[in-house]
This record gives structure tokens, C-alpha cells and sequence, in this order.
């Protein structure tokens, strides 16, 4: 299992997914100019030198769906005996990912439409290049499944 390339991508994206606990997707600074980061368990920021939290129930559930997607990859890792479910896994991830970045740019988007801002460049986090890394690796693992399927394809066709 371990020596396998594709468990090495799987157990990266799983990690790269689960860095969208740490860093922000959306930096922007409120009305009063007080710099907030937006990640996907809440919005945080300074007020008065304490740190605060705001959520509310679009992240909870933000952060149940990115700790469902960082999961997702690592239980693909144990399905190694089974390619096919593996391959659906996967396919299921980057779908689901794709899902995912669309929610979090509509999301960002409405949160900076209520302090009178817009989604560009100079707000964007690093969470936002996150997913597409993480589809990366995804399609990398996709490739290495299909090679052990191809490996396997072709020793069985010598022992017929």
C-alpha cells in the first residue's frame, strides 16, 4: 500500500485540503479598516487587541464539508485492493472539490458584498489555491490507480 506513488498523492491532498483549516481564502479590510481573514470554520480578526471569531452556520457546515473532503482521499488510500471503488473515490473527490471552490468563491463573494467590496486579487488567500492543487494530486493518484490496473490487466493475461 505505502510503496504505491498514488497513496502518497491521495495522503497529499488530504493534507493540502485539511490546510483550509489554517489559512485564510479571502483577506479583506472591514468598513472601520480592520483587517479580517475569512477561513472556513468563521471570520476572524482584531477588535481592540483581542482576537475575534465570527461564524455562524454556513461555515459549520463549510467546515464539516472540508473535513468530510480531507477525509475522503485518506479512506481511498485503504480501498487499494479494490481499483475500481478506488477510481469512483476519486472521481467523487474531484468533483467534489470542484463543488466545493464554487461554493467558497459565492460564499466570499456575498461576505464581501455586505462591506462593500468585491472578490479580486488582492483579496484572495492562500485557501483559494488550495483546491486546485489538491485536484491536482487527485488526478495524479487517478493516473497511478490506472497504471497498477493496466500492471494488473497485463499479468493476468500472462498467466492465462
Amino acid at each position: 500500500m505505502i510503496q504505491r506513488i498514488q497513496t502518497v498523492y491521495l495522503l497529499v491532498a488530504g493534507l493540502i485540503i485539511f490546510g483550509l483549516f489554517l489559512f485564510p481564502y479571502v483577506n479583506y479590510s472591514d468598513l472601520v479598516g480592520l483587517g479580517k481573514n475569512v477561513k472556513v470554520t468563521g471570520v476572524y480578526g482584531v477588535t481592540a487587541g483581542q482576537p475575534v471569531h465570527e461564524g455562524g452556520f454556513g461555515y459549520i457546515l463549510q467546515t464539516i464539508v472540508a473535513a468530510l473532503l480531507g477525509l475522503l482521499p485518506i479512506i481511498t488510500i485503504f480501498k487499494f485492493r479494490q481499483r475500481k471503488v478506488q477510481l469512483l473515490l476519486i472521481w467523487v473527490e474531484i468533483v467534489a472539490i470542484i463543488f466545493f471552490a464554487i461554493w467558497l468563491y459565492s460564499s466570499a463573494s456575498t461576505h464581501l458584498a455586505t462591506v462593500g467590496q468585491f472578490l479580486g486579487a488582492g483579496n484572495i488567500g492562500v485557501g483559494f489555491f488550495l483546491l486546485p492543487i489538491s485536484i491536482i494530486f487527485c488526478a495524479l493518484a487517478l493516473g497511478g490507480v490506472r497504471r497498477d490496473e493496466k500492471l494488473i490487466r497485463s499479468a493476468d493475461r500472462l498467466r492465462a
